[in-house]
Formats: C-alpha cells, structure tokens, sequence
C-alpha cells in the first residue's frame, strides 16, 4: 500500500516512520531542533507550495537517517488516505 502525500509524492505505507502536525509538535525545541538539523543534512523534502501543515518521518527502505516530507495535508487527511486502502 502506498501513501500520497500530496503534489503528487507517494511513499510506501510501510516506510512511514510517523506522522505530525506541524503546528502541534513544533513548539517543542526538541523537535524544532531535530527538523533544523535534518534540513541542514538535505534530509528534509518540502512539497507544499504554501505553509505545510504536517511532516512524516519516512525511513525510505535504507540504512541511514530517515527523510522528512513537508506535506500540505493535515494529519487528519493523510490518515484517511492511509485508511482509504486507494493506492494498494
């Protein structure tokens, strides 16, 4: 099964480390901290045209550190697609 996250990007559902609400899970500097410092390694994918409104965490099926997409849908949305079984 794969997700869409938007902008015509779509990841395999299993390689999905997690999924965040930007606005949520940004007041902590911990996790400020962690998405400066994925985005100064090149790990960050920004695909919203305007303010993204979740990030999910992807491990792309390799050893490393995992890769983080921007994604203009809402957590909420991205769930119903995950749970929507449309991309299997």
């Amino acid at each position: 099964m794969y997700l869409h996250l938007g902008q015509n990007v779509v990841v395999p559902f299993r390689e999905v480390l997690g999924v965040f609400d930007l606005d949520n899970a940004s007041f902590s500097h911990r996790t400020r901290a962690f998405l400066e410092r994925a985005e100064k390694e090149g790990r960050v994918v920004n695909i919203s045209a305007d303010l993204p409104r979740s990030f999910v965490l992807c491990g792309e099926g390799r050893q490393g550190p995992p890769l983080i997409y921007l994604s203009p849908l809402s957590p909420a949305a991205l769930l119903r697609r995950a749970e929507s079984d449309s991309f299997e």
